[in-house]
């Protein structure tokens, strides 16, 4: 949905307006930006050469992925990692906290749906600097498979957008959880340990034995990185890419109601700390 159309929907104007702000805020930090980079390109040639290794000693193939698309799955994955929230940190808990969020709930907007809507559009900025260059030097330093056809591009782009959204619902998540814990670093530290690796930010999750893949493919964290990651290198394609796509819509529609819930919940709990 363009932006004109969702102005056409005045419900739906506030959330689009919260979200840019959230792309304006995030373009003011741009030597963060630059920082970001350094650190996705060194972690990605790092990646390159514990992966690539793995590949050559299984023969030149690991589980369907040969040299070229291993690398796809490692700078696509780095360039989505600055965009993609797994490490559970948000505004919104540190106005949980505090209790400030209680000015938020006098507001005439959502005060979950205004969160997750303002971190999306700071994750949206995030894929110009750190995004697209790090796929860049995928292609032109390294080298990587990328698919021939408009298809994997088309359908990548909705499902980045999508993990996106997933990633930014579920750490509100986290954050809500401080309307009973007032403080979430314990939390955050969890979420961040097995939001990474269940996500497939380390190794592709294809790669994990039966009962762990399980596992992962139970959870919303493949949706945020592994299969945007996948439909996006054209990894998997037709029906394939639009299961993936299909289980993302699926949990972000779960982890949104879960939000409400929560949220409506934690309302009548809510202790402004000092006063």
């Amino acid at each position: 949905m363009s932006a004109p159309d969702v102005l056409r929907y005045p419900r739906a104007r506030p959330y689009w307006r919260i979200a840019v702000a959230g792309f304006r805020r995030q373009a003011t930090y741009r030597l963060a930006a630059l920082g970001g980079l350094t650190a996705n390109a060194t972690f990605g040639f790092l990646k390159v050469a514990v992966l690539f290794a793995a590949v050559d000693a299984a023969g030149g193939e690991l589980r369907g992925y040969d040299t070229a698309l291993i690398s796809a799955y490692i700078w696509v994955s780095q360039g989505l990692l600055g965009s993609v929230n797994l490490m559970g940190r948000s505004d919104a808990a540190d106005r949980i906290k505090d209790g400030s969020i209680a000015v938020e709930f006098l507001r005439p907007v959502d005060v979950h749906l205004s969160a997750v809507c303002a971190e999306i559009g700071q994750a949206v900025f995030t894929l110009l600097p750190r995004g697209v260059p790090s796929v860049l030097i995928g292609v032109f330093v390294v080298g990587m498979a990328v698919p021939d056809s408009p298809w994997p591009y088309l359908l990548g782009s909705i499902s980045v957008l999508l993990g996106i959204a997933v990633s930014a619902a579920t750490a509100y998540l986290v954050a809500v959880v401080g309307f009973w814990l007032v403080d979430t670093r314990g939390v955050q530290v969890l979420y961040m340990v097995v939001s990474g690796f269940l996500a497939g930010l380390y190794v592709p999750i294809v790669l994990f034995p039966p009962w762990l893949l399980a596992v992962a493919e139970a959870t919303p964290f493949p949706s945020m990185l592994m299969y945007p990651t996948d439909v996006l290198t054209g990894r998997v394609d037709g029906v394939d890419a639009l299961v993936h796509v299909g289980a993302q819509m699926w949990w972000l529609a779960v982890v949104l109601t879960l939000g409400q819930i929560l949220t409506r919940a934690g309302r009548r709990t809510l202790e402004v700390q000092g006063g």
